[in-house]
This record gives structure tokens, C-alpha cells and sequence, in this order.
């Protein structure tokens, strides 16, 4: 276990979260028209230009267009002095069928058991830290940032702009359980005739006292404010982005292995989103269950073929069984074929574009079917 730990955040107007936002809401589009529709799609912005582009295959349609501009301009980004502006952005778009070589592989047929829609690895975590089975330090980070973006849109700091990001380090026991945090960072874009002084004082009342709880910080705990001292060029304006560079924002902010395949802007038969999904549902219930405080599940898959290729698992030491013992548990109570995590999780709906931002795990403010606890009272049987 890491003496300190450091996991980050970003608010829904950062550049690449921009991105995951726009592919999801078209995904979202399409599966509220066509639920089969098949979609891989993907998001570059930079100022002024948006491109969407990737392998759409559907019987309806949808004007992404419009979706670009309702989706940036409902992140905040609607007059030109934010440098990105939703009504005067130019649009384009270059989309194309899925390729027949993959269809064939993911297509269910009489014959033909649907497979998966790449070959790849996935990683599920969960850890008994926080009460939302959570990294402590992710888990905060994502809460600091949505707040930064509350207050914002609500107006309590009118002087805020939409880009943002915070970051937290905590620092542990020798036990490995939570001491304290050791540092609390917030990088907020701002209009420019604001002082510094101002933004940390706020920030502070505001954001860091508002989210975190008495106790996990103490005198020591350093508190950094726009460390540049200026942050007035933001999002698209100030860097490019792109769907999918996210990953450890969206998943467990690097407590966990991540098998590199993004989320955003694909639909359920791609495993690199379903079958991430299903392994966070394993592991939380697992350490829900108290089969373990900590645990990270790993599964495989081949083009094509509906089962995983090897299931693995690693407790960390603090299993109550033995890590092979609890692969075989997964094994009997858990069916990780693409169709059956489809189906057990009711994936072919509108229900992304509200996990592009702040985590696709550990949502307390989300009801997500991958993140109930349905499985406890049938895990904690197996407990000695």
C-alpha cells in the first residue's frame, strides 16, 4: 500500500470531457430510436471546430449537429469570451457504417451466440474505504469537482468558468487504512477581472469545506488555488480534446489497473464499456458481501466469442477466501458473456451521457444497474 496517494478529477468543461459528453449524448440519441443501434464514435475539439467522427450503424437518424451544440452549451460554454462558443462552432462530421469483419463477429444468428465486439482486457475494483466502495482520494476528487461546477451553474461564484480540475493526496496508515489529506488542489478557469485571493477564499468556503468532511484534513493539509496564479484561457481555447483520455477519471483514479479501452461514445457491445460495468458489480458486491475489504477482478475476451477468455482475481490479501476460491464464486453467480451483461444490466437505453462526467463509478447521485448491491446476501453465504 502507497504511504500517499493521488488521484484527480475534471470538471464537465475540460476539453476532453467535452468530448465524452458530445459522443455519449449522440449514443444516447441513437439507443433511445434504435436500441440496436451499433455505435463507436468519437469527439475532437479544439477552438472553434468540432469533429465527430467513427462507425455508426443504425435505421434512424439524428441531427448531431444539434446534439453538439445543446450538449456544449449545456456544459457552459454559450458566449464567445469563454473562447468556445455553442451557437458560432463550426460542426463536422464523418461517420461511417461498422465494419462487416466485426458485425459478424458481434451479430447473434441461429447459429451464432452474440461475441464480443473486440479482443481486450477489463478491470473491476472495489474497496470497502469509502461507503461507495471507492478509492478515498478519487471518490473526493470527483466530489470537489462537481461542486465547482454547482457552483457555477447556480451562480454562488459567477465569476467561474467552465474548465476545471482538482486533485487530492492522501496519506495512509501503515495498516493501509486512511489518515489524512495531505494536499487538495482545485485549477478553475475564471473570468479575468477576479483576484486570486478571492478565488481561494471561495473556493475554499465553498468547494473544499463543502465537500469535505470534518477530520480528513488537519493544519498541515496544503491547499493549492490555480498554482499558476491565472487561468483565464480554458477549454478548447486553451488545448484540444478528445473522446476516451479520461480513462483513470472515469474509473478509479489509478488505484486499479485500467486495460486501456475508453467508455464514451460506444455502445453495450463493446466490452471495453459492458464488461467494465459487470466487474465493477462484481467486485463491489464481493467486498460488500465481506469476502473482502479490497479487490480487483481482471476478464479477457476474444473477438467474436461470447465467454471470457480467463477470469482472474486479486484480493490484496485482505480476502476472507482464497483469491481462486473467489474466481470460482464469479464462475457460478456471475454470467460475463456480452449478451447476458446486456440483459442482467437493461444496457440498451439513454443512460450514458450522464456518466460522462465525474466517474462512471461510485455515483451516489446516479441509480446505475452496475452499481446495486443485489448480489450480497447470495455472496456472504460462502463466508467461513
Amino acid at each position: 500500500m502507497y504511504r500517499f496517494f493521488t488521484s484527480e478529477s475534471v470538471t464537465e468543461g475540460h476539453p476532453d470531457k467535452i468530448c465524452d459528453q458530445i459522443s455519449d449524448a449522440i449514443l444516447d440519441q441513437l439507443l433511445s430510436l434504435d436500441k440496436h443501434a451499433r455505435v463507436a464514435c468519437e469527439t475532437v475539439v479544439t477552438t472553434g471546430l468540432v469533429l465527430v467522427a467513427g462507425e455508426i450503424t443504425t435505421d434512424s437518424y439524428v441531427d448531431i449537429q444539434q446534439i453538439v451544440r445543446d450538449t456544449v452549451k449545456e456544459i457552459g460554454y454559450d458566449r464567445g469570451k469563454y473562447g468556445f462558443d455553442a451557437d458560432n462552432l463550426a460542426v463536422l462530421v464523418s461517420i461511417n457504417n461498422q465494419s462487416h469483419d466485426i458485425a459478424i463477429g458481434v451479430d447473434e444468428t441461429i447459429n451464432h451466440e452474440q461475441g464480443a465486439g473486440d479482443q481486450g482486457m477489463m478491470f473491476g475494483y472495489a474497496t470497502s474505504e469509502t461507503k461507495a466502495f471507492m478509492p478515498i482520494t478519487h471518490y473526493y476528487s470527483n466530489l470537489l469537482a462537481k461542486r465547482l461546477a454547482q457552483v457555477r451553474k447556480e451562480g454562488i461564484l459567477d465569476y467561474l468558468r467552465p474548465d476545471g480540475k482538482t486533485q487530492i493526496t492522501a496519506e495512509f496508515n501503515d495498516d493501509g487504512s486512511f489518515k489524512r489529506f495531505d494536499k487538495i488542489l482545485i485549477s478553475t478557469q475564471h473570468s479575468p477581472n477576479v483576484t486570486q485571493e478571492l478565488i481561494r477564499k471561495d473556493l475554499i468556503e465553498h468547494v473544499i469545506h463543502y465537500v469535505i468532511e470534518p477530520g480528513m484534513m488537519d493544519d498541515q493539509t496544503e491547499i493549492l488555488v490555480n498554482p499558476t496564479g491565472r487561468f483565464v484561457i480554458g477549454g478548447p481555447a486553451g488545448d484540444s480534446g478528445l473522446t476516451g483520455r479520461k480513462i483513470i477519471v472515469d474509473t478509479y483514479g489509478g488505484r486499479a489497473h485500467h486495460g486501456g479501452g475508453a467508455f464514451s461514445g460506444k455502445d453495450p457491445s463493446k466490452v471495453d464499456r459492458s464488461a467494465a460495468y459487470a466487474l465493477r458489480y462484481v467486485a463491489k458486491n464481493l467486498v460488500a458481501s465481506g469476502l473482502a475489504k479490497e479487490i480487483e477482478v481482471q476478464v479477457s475476451y476474444a473477438i467474436g466469442i461470447a465467454k471470457p477468455t480467463s477470469i482472474g482475481v486479486n484480493t490484496f490479501g485482505t480476502g476472507a477466501l482464497t483469491d481462486d476460491e473467489i474466481v470460482d464464486i464469479i464462475k457460478k453467480h456471475f454470467d460475463l458473456r456480452p449478451r447476458a451483461i446486456i440483459e442482467s444490466f437493461d444496457l440498451l437505453r439513454p443512460i450514458y451521457r450522464q456518466t460522462a462526467a465525474y466517474g462512471h463509478f461510485g455515483r451516489d447521485d446516479l441509480d446505475l444497474p452496475w452499481e446495486k448491491l443485489d448480489m450480497v446476501e447470495t455472496l456472504s453465504k460462502y463466508l467461513k
